[in-house]
């Protein structure tokens, strides 16, 4: 049994293998055949991945410099064909311009368009230590050649400039529109109506709290313009603002407008706080403390008292005159929208000019205030009284309480310094 099982498995494998080569012999034939037809590789067209037309959103942090505390924005086109990279932006403008300091006073301010390369945009942005971000834009390659023409034709001499506007033609609204176009509408449709509540002033003040001087000066200076509030849309006049909108943008299709972020560098300029300061109550104390030290020296009857006193008095109602001409030439001489119809104006009132000269007085032993100095200085007051009722009515929505906690008692104090120094100068008489 033994012998005839062993016999029967030799067979086998003999068999087993014969047809082991015939199979590799019809298969090498048959591959060498399918060989002979197949084209060379390097014949075949390797498509690219790649569009040939990349758009990117560039969103430059806050820098050291007052006008950088915005933060930037531009435009990126990668053209593979070309082997090209560029940066549009609309945040130009130049200091040697024809009139330049006459147009930024009136509002009439030119900004223009550029195209760098985007690798110096970069280099410079780092060499200022300021924050780089890129968002890829899932484009179509009609939406992207479409903007990437309207972007050369913008750059012609004859269309590069544009009236810049603080708030509503600015470097970033102006990229934010060029998109939109772009795009269909797909960004004002994802950005529009919604909100966190802001308005333009406090967007401004936030990120120029780094500045307190500047940022004092812009809040006497904006109108109630600045007090409305602004959906994403509106407030994306803010680089940063506008960057994190996006994320919430749809195309047509549904899908998200940005494919992928990049961060590129990060920036050693301390971000803006997501809140402006608050200094109402820190105002309220100082104008507190003022009117009290105005009323304690108008009380007293020596030289030490007198001349601060005097000195004080001069220079806060000029301050107050001044002011209200700088308020109202950018109401009525300018084109500051922002800044016009200043309910400010009733705390630095042009009738301060007439308190200069019973101010200076009072370093006197009889200072020389009159009965009209008193009525004046009492008007002045009463203004400032009336911006504290005015927080009542909805005709009046400035958002200045905190100036009117600071001056209304110091002009309360004054007015009543001039009236106890009137009655005294009656009693001599």
């Amino acid at each position: 049994m033994g012998n005839r099982e062993s016999g029967r498995g030799k067979g086998s494998s003999i068999a087993a293998f014969a047809r082991n080569c015939v199979l590799c012999l019809c298969g090498w034939i048959f591959a060498t055949h399918i060989g002979a037809q197949t084209p060379d590789d390097s014949r075949i067209p390797v498509l690219d991945a790649r569009p040939a037309l990349e758009i990117s959103l560039l969103t430059i942090g806050p820098g050291a410099i007052f006008w950088e505390r915005f933060g930037h924005n531009a435009i990126v086109v990668r053209d593979a064909t070309a082997g090209t990279a560029i940066a549009y932006n609309y945040g130009i403008f130049d200091f040697e311009q024809e009139d330049f300091l006459v147009n930024f006073a009136r509002g009439n301010m030119r900004y223009r368009i550029a195209a760098d390369d985007l690798d110096d945009d970069i280099e410079m942005y780092r060499e200022e230590s300021r924050s780089i971000t890129e968002q890829r834009l899932d484009m179509s390659q009609d939406e992207a050649r479409a903007l990437r023409d309207f972007l050369i034709w913008n750059t012609r001499p004859e269309n590069v400039f544009y009236r810049y506007d603080y708030f509503l033609a600015n470097c970033s609204t102006r990229v934010r529109d060029a998109l939109d176009k772009a795009v269909g509408g797909a960004i004002q449709r994802g950005t529009e109506g919604r909100s966190r509540g802001y308005t333009y002033r406090m967007d401004s003040l936030r990120l120029v709290a780094a500045e307190p001087l500047l940022m004092l000066g812009i809040d006497l200076g904006l109108g109630p313009y600045a007090d409305q509030r602004i959906d994403f849309w509106e407030e994306s006049f803010v680089p940063a603002v506008f960057a994190d909108a996006l994320h919430e943008v749809r195309t047509s299709d549904g899908k998200p407008l940005v494919g992928a972020e990049t961060k590129i560098a990060t920036g050693t300029v301390e971000e803006p706080p997501q809140l402006p300061p608050d200094f109402r109550v820190a105002f309220l104390v100082i104008g507190l403390a003022i009117g009290a030290l105005v009323l304690w020296l108008a009380s007293l009857r020596s030289a030490a008292a007198r001349v601060p006193l005097a000195i004080f008095a001069t220079v806060f109602e000029l301050f107050c005159g001044v002011g209200a001409v700088v308020l109202l030439f950018l109401w009525l001489g300018t084109a500051h929208q922002s800044a016009w119809r200043n309910e400010n104006l009733l705390l630095l009132s042009p009738l301060c000019f007439l308190l200069v000269p019973a101010a200076a007085s009072c370093a006197r032993a009889r200072p020389r205030i009159g009965r009209f100095s008193v009525r004046v200085a009492w008007i002045v007051a009463m203004l400032a009284a009336f911006a504290l009722f005015s927080k009542i009515l909805p005709w009046f929505v400035q958002a200045n309480l905190r100036w009117i906690l600071l001056f209304l008692p110091i002009h309360l104090a004054l007015a009543m310094a001039a009236m106890r120094a009137e009655r005294r100068a009656s009693h001599r008489r």
